[in-house]
Formats: C-alpha cells, structure tokens, sequence
C-alpha cells in the first residue's frame, strides 16, 4: 500500500471569513463538532473569575474610601485609591483575558476547515472528537475521558487513522490531561502482542511506555537497533519476533520512526508519540504518511503469511492466549520512588546509628 500525490494546498492557504462561516454553519450541529472547547471554557472561566475578584477589590476600594472620608483618615483615602487602581487595572485584565481566550475559541473553525479540506482532497475524513476509540493499544485503556481528538482516518481502502489522543488522570486531588499523538494501521494477520519502547522518549529514570509491562519480556535484537528501541515480546514468542522483525524492517524503524513507540497488537500496528501532532502542518502529515509506506508497508509483506505455530494450519488468523498480551509488571517509576523513600528514611536511621556506635566507642 503506497500513498502518492499528496495534496497540501489546503493546509497552506488561509480560509475566507466566508468560508469559515459556511463551514460553521453546515458542522456545528455534527456531534463531533458540538461541546465547548477548551479555549472556550477557558474565556468563560477568566470572565468568572475576573468579576468576582473585581467585586472583592472594588468593594474593599468603596469602603476604604467612606471610612476615610467619615473619619478624615487621609491612610484609609489613600488605600482606597490605591484598590480602585488595583480594581480597574484587573477589569482591563479581565477583558483583556477573555478575548483573548475567545479569539482561541474562534480559531477552531479556521483549523478545522483547512484540516478537513486537507482530508477530503486526500481521500480521508477529519474529526474534531470522537469518545472512548475502541482500539486495543497500549495508550487506549489509560485514564479516563478517553478521547480521539482531531484526526484523520481513511475514508476507503486499508483502515488508517491518525491524530491525537487525550486522556485524564487523577491522584484524588488533582486531575492531568494528557495528549498523545497517534497513528493506528491495520493489518491483515492477527500478531503477537509485541511492544518497541523508544529510548529516545523515555522520561525520568528511563520510563516509557513498556515500563509497566515485565522486564523478563525483553528481547535484543541485532545491531544498533538496541540504542533506539527496547522490544518486548511474549515469553516463547522470541521465533516469532524475529520472524517479523528482520533486519529490513529494523532498518526502516530507525531511519522512519526512532523518536515514537510502536506497538503491535492483534491486527493492528500502532505508533504513539508523547508530543501531540500539529494537523496544520504539511510535514507532520509527510511523516506519518511516510511511515505508513515504508514501516507499514513492509510490516504488512512481513507478516502477510504468519501464522502461530502453536494453532497450527495457515487458514486460523489467530494467536494462541499466551502471546495475545505481554505480562504486566511492576512499573520501573514505583520502583525508583520505592527506592528514594526507601533510601529517605533508612539514611537517617544509618546515620544515627553510627553516630550511637562512635558515642558508645567513646564512653566505653
């Protein structure tokens, strides 16, 4: 499957008021365009909160000012002064906030008719929102609020989709969105479940996304692709890694795909980015399009005649259960907080303890 003649002018030609207006008018009644965006809560929120502290200050302002006058307090005239200018000066920030806000709302619709142009002179079709995708890849089942956000997914031909992603977590106190990009191809054969974990990615004390999964699942493979992805495989399915694997496709991983996650799992190859992507530009939209001609591509010839020894005959398009998922394991982040508190709290204890042994040498 390759893509050719990839038609950017969309993306590169600022719309009309009047198209952006004619645009609005046929979509914002879409579910998918309906809701109130971010930006848009935003402007709501600093009118809010902007109101209510301009009534404190203003209020404080009027009475300082009467008991000054009332008592010929030249202290309390002053202070109300000086919170009257504090009151006008957050009106003005106020007004400023709100429009700025609101000019963030309003250029949605700008984006989204240059992305969905983009998307239909292509071949695709664009979403704004779409809730809960119904993937089985490792960044879908995370969180909460789980939502396809702006991306383009292929309108005939092999399925592919690919934008962004959101999802929320809590800590009880206090919520976290977070924004992937992703890239999501079909396959022909059902796979074993198979995780290449960028090093280029990985965050503090190197976790990414095959922290959580055991460590015992490791795989290396040949040459330098070691210094830009870890593997993890099922346990016994080290033939069939390789099998996909070859050296080829290694090759086209690193000089294609090295900053992103990928992920096989059932009939699907997924790539994840810790970045969300930018749909406006030409060149996010070359790459993804280039990794699925050169590392789908040939993950799609690769494996277009597995099958799992385990079932048996060619015809079955399935996987045995013990290579449908990698094993969980105990994320790499809890063990190195585990550690620091760990080191936290038997330091003192040492400390003391050889600072009693020197005393007791002492007095002995």
């Amino acid at each position: 499957m390759i893509i050719r003649q990839i038609d950017y002018r969309a993306l590169l030609s600022e719309p009309s008021p009047d198209e952006v207006a004619r645009f609005r008018a046929v979509r914002q009644q879409d579910p998918a365009y309906q809701g109130i965006g971010g930006a848009a809560m935003a402007a709501v929120g600093v009118g809010c909160l902007g109101l209510v502290l301009v009534g404190m200050v203003g209020m404080f302002a009027v009475f300082s000012l009467i008991v000054g006058a009332q008592s010929g307090s030249a202290f309390g005239i002053v202070f109300g002064v000086i919170a009257g200018v504090i009151a006008a000066g957050l009106i003005w920030l106020t007004v400023w906030g709100v429009q700025k806000a609101a000019k963030m709302a309003d250029r949605r619709w700008p984006r989204w008719l240059k992305i969905d142009a983009f998307a239909r002179a292509n071949g695709m079709i664009f979403s704004p929102k779409d809730p809960n995708p119904a993937y089985p890849g490792a960044i879908f089942g995370m969180g909460s609020s789980r939502t396809a956000a702006e991306h383009l997914r292929s309108a005939t031909d092999r399925f592919l989709d690919y934008g962004n992603y959101q999802f929320t977590t809590s800590d009880g106190k206090n919520q976290t969105t977070h924004n992937w990009g992703f890239l999501a191809l079909q396959l022909d054969r059902t796979l074993p479940h198979m995780l290449l974990d960028a090093t280029g990615n990985n965050g503090l004390f190197g976790t990414g996304l095959g922290s959580g999964f055991d460590r015992s699942q490791v795989l290396r493979l040949e040459g330098d692709f070691n210094e830009h992805f870890t593997l993890y495989c099922p346990r016994q399915y080290e033939r069939d890694a390789y099998y996909v694997f070859t050296p080829d496709l290694m090759a086209l991983l690193i000089d294609n795909a090295s900053p992103f996650d990928v992920e096989i799992i059932d009939r699907w190859m997924f790539v994840y980015s810790t970045i969300a992507f930018d749909l406006e530009q030409p060149g996010l939209h070359q790459r993804m399009l280039q990794i699925i001609d050169t590392v789908g591509a040939k993950t799609l010839t690769q494996t277009d005649r597995y099958v799992d020894e385990r079932i048996g005959q060619f015809p079955p398009n399935i996987v045995a259960p013990q290579g449908q998922r990698l094993r969980q394991g105990f994320p790499a982040w809890a063990i190195a907080l585990i550690a620091v508190a760990g080191g936290l709290v038997i330091l003192p204890l040492l400390i003391a303890l050889i600072a009693f042994i020197a005393v007791a040498a002492q007095v002995g």
